[in-house]
């Protein structure tokens, strides 16, 4: 197996032979096996252990363990200790999550700062076959079928290729110690299940079974490829407006698609999607219908879907004193609002406007608009509701929720943005003009 390992290194990920890495090791026989195979082949690695505290003595013993090895092998070693059941309780995590989360992050964190090149997994074929029945079982779209990427940034899995058999083999050659994982047996966890009572009659059937299955990858790779050039090529061309808040998609690029459900689905499902029959009808439906995730929404309006992030609808108001307004900066969502004196007024623009401070009544508040709010448009004569401005705008569901206004004593200033009111402006009479302007942030 060392032989066939260097070879691969050699072929495949020759940076390695080169890089400082970061070997992620549990004491378990697949981790510690990878870092002797890279103790004989002269990398230049040290070891990360994660002390997850959940099978008590038996984690602590673990650490020993890892502990040991790195005397052994002459290597650096950093073991971190976790709260995993705390972390899962605080951010809702299953067990198996939480710990993921907080090995990688610990992992990023290491790397970053003592500048380490790559940080080293042991996953395996073996490894590699259960994720896709994992992602089988479960429903997933073609990407869940592609297998565990043998990189991905600056993550690497040098023994993809190596099957657990051949793992098993080397150790017992080399009379190489590991740990056994008691939860390893468990057959409450889905893999656990796989591994224990499925696997084993796939490979009855078929004893070649990596093998085929490593030609299923190649495959459904190949095919990922083309598949990513038809979603990009779509992409470009529905996408007609992208921001760090939305993505605009033109409706039509869609509709003129043999099969626009599947675009859809390679191109959100990312977001969290699932309800994918109402995305598709969202193409035809009324502006303001929506379809959410978890974490997104999609929004129908005119001749375009937008997708958004979802957001907690409490925002803050923000309340200005007299003293406080004068040469004052206020950030909101849309960007910077500026208060200032003024001699006279000069250009004025959706984005700069020009008020009556005496016609104010302080302290002045900006909030975002509410159902019922009324203003007096500048230049026209009667007032306005503002849910009818914003729809003779023409202006999205999205957009709306992220309109603010400037009012004093409830009396709307300014639609910020849009629309200055007519009893606030500055006259002949005017002694007093305060500047108000939005800039970007």
């Amino acid at each position: 197996m060392l032989e066939n390992f260097k070879s691969h290194l050699q072929q495949k990920l020759p940076f390695l032979l080169e890089s400082k890495v970061i070997i992620a090791i549990s004491g378990g026989i697949d981790s510690v096996v990878l870092a002797h195979l890279c103790k004989k082949l002269n990398l230049d690695f040290s070891l990360a252990h994660c002390n997850f505290n959940l099978r008590d003595e038996e984690s602590d013993a673990d650490e020993v363990f890892v502990l040991d090895l790195a005397e052994d092998l002459d290597v650096e070693v950093f073991v971190q200790n976790f709260d995993t059941e705390a972390y899962a309780k605080d951010f809702k995590r299953s067990i198996q999550m939480a710990a993921r989360e907080l090995r990688y992050n610990w992992f990023a964190e290491l790397a970053e700062q003592l500048k380490f090149d790559y940080i080293l997994t042991a996953h395996h074929a073996d490894d590699n076959l259960e994720t896709f029945l994992i992602n089988f079982t479960r429903g997933t779209g073609l990407n869940g079928l592609t297998g565990i990427p043998m990189k991905n940034e600056n993550i690497v899995r040098p023994l993809l290729p190596f099957s657990r058999q051949e793992i098993e083999a080397y150790a017992k050659e080399n009379q190489i110690k590991w740990r056994e994982d008691s939860s390893n047996s468990s057959r409450k966890y889905l893999r656990n299940k796989l591994r224990h009572e499925v696997v084993p009659i796939l490979k009855d059937i078929n004893p070649q079974l990596l093998d085929s299955f490593q030609n299923t990858l190649d495959h459904l790779n190949d095919t990922a490829d083309i598949v990513a050039e038809s979603v990009d090529s779509v992409a470009n061309e529905a996408i007609v407006s992208l921001d760090e808040d939305d993505v605009f998609f033109k409706v039509s690029e869609f509709k003129n698609l043999k099969n626009p459900k599947a675009y859809l689905f390679e191109l959100l499902n990312e977001f969290g999607f699932t309800e994918w029959n109402d995305v598709v009808n969202l193409l035809d439906a009324q502006s303001g219908k929506q379809v959410f995730s978890s974490t997104h929404r999609l929004v129908k309006h005119r001749d375009y879907l937008i997708l958004s992030e979802k957001k907690s609808k409490t925002t803050k108001s923000v309340t200005l004193s007299e003293a406080e307004v004068i040469n004052s900066k206020v950030k909101i969502p849309l960007g910077i609002l500026f208060f200032d004196e003024a001699d006279a007024v000069k250009e004025k623009s959706n984005t700069t406007i020009y008020v009556d401070k005496d016609k104010l009544n302080f302290p002045l508040e900006l909030r975002i608009w509410k159902e019922g709010d009324v203003f007096h448009p500048l230049g026209m004569n009667g007032k306005k509701k503002v849910s009818k401005y914003l729809k003779d705008e023409k202006l999205s569901l999205i957009e709306k929720e992220k309109t603010w206004v400037l009012t004093s004593n409830n009396d709307i200033v300014w639609i910020v943005g849009k629309r200055a009111d007519e009893r606030f402006k500055v006259t002949n009479k005017t002694e007093q003009i305060l500047k108000v302007e939005l800039a970007n942030p």
